[in-house]
């Protein structure tokens, strides 16, 4: 193998990158200025040295605790838990939330392996006892695994009498009913509100 095959090889490791992908990216590097290539090297070396998790939230960090968790306008009292830590960065986006996180790290897949006990979800009952959070919001993507996480930490939070609420999933915006799949129908029909 070459240098080129390499680098595609690397590249089609990562989430949501195949083989063709994998080869436009390399040869624009090729393509691109040296400096670029040199420049992305670097800040790639660099990723574990500069970012970290969060030891509040379990976000990913320059600084510890990240800023979300340090924001004193933020609403302490609300916290939304989400599977990963992109996650964190795409509800931010949006500007509706104004509460704080929690990152699990991952999803309950029996199948896989992964349980309760390797997820953050003892972290999540610490911050809890601590006091002063009154709802907690799942933003859990809706698969099975998703179901699956989002029932047991219902289940266990019940106990807490802290308010727990999902986020509500169904037809998007823009969707069209001829393209939606038996599943988002079904949640749309169940997750309606009256107008």
């Amino acid at each position: 193998m070459n240098a080129i095959d390499r680098l595609v090889g690397l590249l089609t490791k990562l989430p949501g990158i195949g083989k063709k992908t994998a080869g436009r990216l390399a040869y624009f590097i090729l393509d691109a200025d040296p400096s670029y290539a040199r420049q992305l090297a670097e800040e790639l070396q660099s990723l574990h040295d500069h970012i970290r998790r969060c030891s509040v939230c379990g976000s990913f960090t320059e600084s510890d605790p990240c800023p979300i968790c340090q924001d004193p306008g933020r609403d302490q009292s609300v916290l939304c838990v989400v599977e990963r830590a992109q996650d964190v960065r795409v509800i931010e986006e949006g500007h509706e939330f104004h509460g704080r996180y929690h990152v699990l790290g991952g999803l309950i897949a029996p199948l896989d392996g992964i349980g309760p006990d390797k997820l953050a979800i003892g972290q999540l009952m610490n911050r809890i006892r601590r006091g002063g959070i009154r709802e907690i919001i799942l933003a859990l993507n809706p698969t099975v695994e998703g179901d699956t996480t989002a029932l047991y930490l219902h289940k266990i939070l019940k106990e807490t009498g802290v308010q727990v609420s999902r986020l509500a999933s169904g037809l998007p915006v823009g969707g069209d009913l001829e393209y939606a799949d038996r599943l988002t129908l079904s949640r749309s029909f169940r997750g309606r509100i009256p107008m």
